[in-house]
Order: C-alpha cells, then sequence, then structure tokens
C-alpha cells in the first residue's frame, strides 16, 4: 500500500475510533494521558502493521486488541509499579483531607456503581466494560481479548454476581 493511501486510512480510523480507544485504555490505566499515550502506541502499531492486516476480524475489534495489550504490557512494566506506589502513599496522605469533590462523587449512584465495577478484579472487570460500555457482543469480547466464548460467558456470569453481591452490602450499609 502506498503511503499516503496508508496515512488517509489511518486518519480515519483515528477519527472513528480514537475516543472509544482513549476510554478503553483509561479503563486499565486509571489515567487520562497515560490512556492517551496507550491509544498512540495502538496507532503506531496499526500503521506499522496495516498492509498485515487481513479483515479475518473488523478493524475494531483489532484496534481494541491491540489497545487491552498495550495496557497490560503498561501494567506489568517496572516503570508503572514505581508510579503507582508513589501515588499511593501520596493519595494516602491526602485522603485524610475531606473534600467537596469527594462528598459530591459518593452522593453520585453513577459513581457509586462505577466504583463497584473498578473494585472488581480485571478479569472481570474487563469483560463487564466491552459488553456493557462498549457494547461489544460475547464474540466479540471473546475476539478482542483472545478469549474462549465460554471463558467470556463465565467471567461475565461471575462479575455480574459479585456486582449484585456489592450492590446488596452497599443498600444494607448505606
Amino acid at each position: 500500500m502506498e503511503k499516503s493511501g496508508k496515512e488517509d486510512i489511518l486518519e480515519e480510523i483515528m477519527i472513528e475510533h480514537g475516543s472509544d480507544l482513549v476510554r478503553l485504555a483509561f479503563n486499565y490505566v486509571k489515567d487520562k494521558e497515560t490512556a492517551k499515550d496507550m491509544v498512540q502506541n495502538t496507532f503506531i502499531k496499526c500503521y506499522q502493521n496495516l498492509d498485515n492486516f487481513r479483515f479475518d476480524s473488523s478493524i475494531k475489534t483489532w484496534l481494541y486488541r491491540i489497545t487491552i495489550n498495550q495496557c497490560k504490557d503498561y501494567l506489568r512494566s517496572w516503570n508503572y509499579r514505581k508510579v503507582h506506589v508513589k501515588s499511593f502513599f501520596g493519595s494516602a496522605i491526602t485522603s485524610f483531607l475531606p473534600s467537596t469533590e469527594d462528598k459530591v462523587i459518593k452522593d453520585s449512584e453513577h459513581e457509586e456503581m462505577k466504583n463497584f465495577i473498578i473494585s472488581l478484579p480485571q478479569n472481570y472487570r474487563e469483560v463487564v466494560f466491552l459488553y456493557y460500555y462498549k457494547s461489544l457482543s460475547i464474540g466479540e469480547i471473546s475476539e478482542v481479548t483472545e478469549l474462549n466464548i465460554n471463558t467470556v460467558k463465565t467471567r461475565l456470569s461471575r462479575a455480574k454476581q459479585r456486582l449484585k453481591i456489592l450492590i446488596e452490602e452497599a443498600d444494607i450499609y448505606g
């Protein structure tokens, strides 16, 4: 494929999928700037491998898979662990100071649900996010995550069970 045609395709891909990929990456890395970096890396890999893309899957699922792999690699990296430990201690110190923002967030049911989802283990949070927030089918999630369809169904079912327990506990103690 000639360079200008490849760049035009990449530009279309970036416009169409960029914001969805940033939200997906944010679900993993929990930092807006890092999520943008992950998506930037995704687009670089997309550009480098566009000639090899065989359209066995949709471009969307291919991009999701690249982004998820980028995020997982980042979360395993030494740099992330070092930064994460620093921010944990910083937030532990500032958490003793109540803020208006924290009170507003705690009052919001939407935020509470988001917190429940974030508290799930990564493998459950991943399928819940892709299924409910990205409206991917079980088959598409299987393709994106490279998991067996039955594994996706099981994780989704277990995630729902855990969420139900968390919601019930919040109502009891809330």
